[in-house]
């Protein structure tokens, strides 16, 4: 469904991107670890577009978008068309960025009507229908200073959720929050990926992707170094700086617990 062919992308002389080559099929769960400052989250910008890459090709269904070559020149997509596929293609940041002066329902609402352009009343009927997914029934009328972290962070999932994307890109969606609180937020991405949302997430949550992962790609210096099964990346893993990486955070946190069992 994703694919992106020998991207690259540099913020002025710093190249964070290099060479990355990916696919993520229907209903995948692909995660992305490794240290701080590699490129994960640049990496999923680019896969909607917030950051415009240098070089290689993004395709959504195998189509190439944002920016290709096609007939030896370079086509920039207008962008209307760049709307359309990011509204494919929900996404949910490490801050909740709710609009402070709208109540957690206006908030989830607000894009389908505005965007999608449904009529209201369906609009709130899907709101609704989306805090009771993520468990926030009685928290409707709350504005997001009434809500702790965790909430507004559900929220910011049942947002992305409203404009029913085909595929999820969350970015370390826990890393703001209390540790009380990692796991309301990962209980919901651990329902969506059950039922079969195509994902990509950056995360540090070993147990989450321990459980959770189809595929684990390991970056460090803006490039994928490597990718396998949770079983393979957490107890055979081949490159230095995976290793290097899982020790650093076995040093913190522990042991990072059994990997989910490949599939026969």
């Amino acid at each position: 469904m994703i694919r992106l062919e020998h991207v690259g992308k540099s913020f002025g002389s710093h190249r964070v991107l290099e060479d990355i080559c990916l696919e993520v099929r229907r209903g995948e769960v692909v995660v992305i670890i490794g240290p701080s400052g590699v490129g994960k989250s640049t990496l999923l910008r680019v896969i909607n577009h917030l950051e415009p890459i240098d070089t290689g090709t993004v395709y959504i269904d195998d189509r190439p978008v944002y920016r290709y070559e096609k007939d030896g020149r370079i086509i920039t997509d207008p962008e209307r068309r760049v709307q359309a596929i990011r509204a494919q293609i929900g996404m949910v940041f490490q801050h909740f960025n709710l609009f402070p002066h709208l109540t957690a329902l206006q908030n989830v609402a607000e894009a389908p009507i505005y965007v999608r352009k449904l009529p209201r009343d369906e609009a709130l009927r899907l709101a609704r229908d989306l805090l009771a997914k993520v468990g926030l029934t009685d928290k409707e009328d709350a504005y997001p200073s009434q809500l702790s972290g965790g909430q507004q962070q559900r929220v910011a999932i049942a947002r992305a959720l409203a404009m029913q994307p085909r595929a999820m890109l969350f970015d370390e969606v826990t890393s703001a929050l209390d540790p009380e609180l990692v796991g309301e937020v990962l209980r919901v991405m651990r329902q969506l990926a059950g039922e079969g949302m195509t994902m990509i997430v950056v995360s540090h949550e070993m147990g989450f992707v321990r459980d959770v992962a189809d595929r684990v790609l390991v970056m460090d210096q803006g490039r994928i170094v490597e990718e396998g099964s949770p079983a393979v990346i957490f107890t055979a893993p081949r490159h230095p700086r995976t290793r290097g990486f899982l020790q650093s955070l076995l040093d913190r946190q522990g042991d990072l617990g059994t990997p989910k069992a490949q599939s026969q």
